[in-house]
C-alpha cells in the first residue's frame, strides 16, 4: 500500500502555524475522504481538517498540544 503525507493547510495568507487539539480518529482506523482526522488552533478559530482520501490512518506524527509549522507532516494514510 502506498502512504499519503497528512500536512498541515494554510487556513489563512498569515497564517504560519497552529496547535492540534484533538485527533478524530486513532492509527489503525479506517477513513473515508472528507472524514474529519483532527482539529488545529490558530490565532482566533479551530478548524476541522479532513481527509483527503480514503485509507487507514497509518501514523500520527505530531501529538495533541504540539505546534505545527504550515505543510508540516502530521499523519500517514495507507491508501490502496
Amino acid at each position: 500500500m502506498a502512504k499519503r503525507e497528512i500536512r498541515v493547510p494554510r487556513l489563512a495568507p498569515n497564517m504560519e502555524s497552529g496547535v492540534i487539539v484533538a485527533w478524530l480518529k486513532e492509527e489503525g482506523e479506517a477513513v473515508e475522504k472528507s472524514d474529519v482526522l483532527y482539529e488545529i488552533e490558530t490565532d482566533k478559530v479551530v478548524s476541522s481538517i479532513e481527509a483527503d482520501a480514503p485509507g487507514r490512518l497509518a501514523q500520527i506524527l505530531t501529538p495533541v498540544g504540539e505546534q505545527v509549522a504550515v505543510d508540516q507532516v502530521v499523519a500517514e494514510i495507507e491508501v490502496d
